[in-house]
Formats: structure tokens, sequence, C-alpha cells
């Protein structure tokens, strides 16, 4: 039987590292995406090169009609569900300071970023419980794509910081939670990754890696975090959860 994950956000940027990284490892993957179709044909063309059966999913994980949906159609394609990677993930419209963030921007950056994902792990838990088909291979498991931003101050972008700072407790308590019941939860949090959201500030987050922002000096790439996704989800930490794994090139340390 095979193993089945669905990954949001998954059409492009780390989503897509993530797919790629499952795919070829054995996994179907449901590919979701909100908005750019031809990206997630792309990504599911790519994955198919390297042995993956994948099934694209158009969904707003921010809406919960579509949340339902997309668990729906992966289980009558898959019949079952060993992985949610809760990828899905938007910055701000408009940077904006924290004194003239809208309700409007807040609303939407919640709904997407830690709403959604609470609501679809509540959903997809729950039909891992219920489901006795299962792949024999893996256990299942819950992986959340959190931000270095859940600690690190950025005025411009408060709506963000929050949602991102949330994903951490949500983590800790779907991990608690779901313990019992054999399925572990973390957190897979990636520092300044080169993809379409950093796109627009290359030339500032060259300047200060160069100068030793990260000690590990370089950007950190999609598969940089797909490796880790794809460690947690074949069972290589299974007397972990509720556990953070930074994938930030040593940014999370203290130093002087």
């Amino acid at each position: 039987m095979s193993k089945v994950a669905i990954v949001t956000g998954g059409s492009r940027g780390i989503g897509r590292g993530i797919v790629l990284g499952l795919a070829a490892q054995g996994w179907s993957v449901a590919v979701n995406y909100r908005g750019n179709a031809a990206a997630a044909q792309e990504t599911a063309e790519m994955a198919a090169a390297v042995g993956g059966d994948t099934l694209i999913v158009q969904a707003d994980i921010g809406t919960a009609a579509d949340r339902e949906r997309l668990v729906q159609e992966t289980l009558s394609r898959f019949g079952h569900i060993d992985l949610l990677v809760n990828n899905a993930g938007m910055a701000p419209r408009v940077r904006m300071d924290l004194l003239q963030t809208t309700e409007e921007s807040y609303n939407e950056v919640m709904d997407v970023n830690l709403k959604g994902p609470f609501f679809l792990t509540q959903r997809v838990a729950n039909a891992m419980l219920e489901s006795s088909a299962t792949s024999s291979s893996v256990r299942p498991a819950i992986i959340n794509i959190g931000s270095i931003s859940a600690y690190t101050s950025s005025p411009n972008r408060g709506e963000y910081c929050i949602s991102k700072a949330g994903m951490g407790m949500m983590t800790a308590l779907f991990a608690d939670r779901l313990a019992p019941h054999g399925i572990n939860v973390y957190e897979v949090r990636p520092g300044i990754i080169e993809t379409d959201m950093t796109s627009g500030v290359t030339e500032k987050y060259n300047k200060l890696i160069a100068e030793g922002l990260t000690p590990i000096r370089r950007w950190g790439h999609p598969e940089d975090v797909a490796g880790a996704v794809v460690a947690l989800a074949e069972g290589a930490f299974p007397f972990s959860t509720g556990e953070i794994i930074n994938v930030d090139g040593g940014f999370h340390m203290r130093r002087l």
C-alpha cells in the first residue's frame, strides 16, 4: 500500500521541494495549490519524473469548504492519509508599519497561515484516527512548516510573525493530543530560503548573509527544507514529537 501525503501550497517554492522529496521516496502526494494551476501541473510532472504519483487539488486552505474538499479528494483517490504537511502560507500583500496594519490584512494572513492549518490538521487527524487503511511502512505524522519569524520581529509584517508564532503552539498542542494515538507532530522552521516569497529582498539578504547573519553563509534552498521533512516523514525520529527542526543556517543561535 502506498504512503500518502497532503502537501499544502505544494505548487512552488518550499512546497514544490517537499513534494519532489517525498515523491522520490515513493510517496503518493496530493499537491494543493490556491491560484497557480500551471505551477501545480509543472510540480506534478516533475514528481512523475522521479516516480511519484500525484493528485492536484485546488483549494484555499483558509476556507472550510475547500479544506474538506481537499481531504475528500485525497481519500477518494488514495484511500487513506499518512502525512499532512502544512506548508501553505502567505506574507501580507502589502508590508505596513505595525501601527497602520489593517484588519483585512491581518484576517487574510491568519486565515491562511494559522486558522486554516489548525482546522485542516484537526480534520486530517480525525481521518487518521478513523482509518484502518494506512501504510504499514510509516506511522502517521503531521509536519508544520513554520518560520524564524515565530521569534524574529518584523514590525512591517506583524500579522505574519504572529501567525508563525501561533503555529509553534499549534504544533505543541496537536503533538500532545495525538501522541497517545501514535501520531507524531513536528515543526520544521526554515530561515532565509530562496523562493518567490524572498525574491524581492535578494540584495538585502545577500549582504546580510555575507556579513555573517547566519553561521552557514549561504541562502537556504527548498531542498534543504525538504530533506528535513522527508527524514521526519520516513520515521527517522520515532521517539520525538512536538519537536522544532531549525533549517536556518544556524540563525537561531544567539551569538556574540
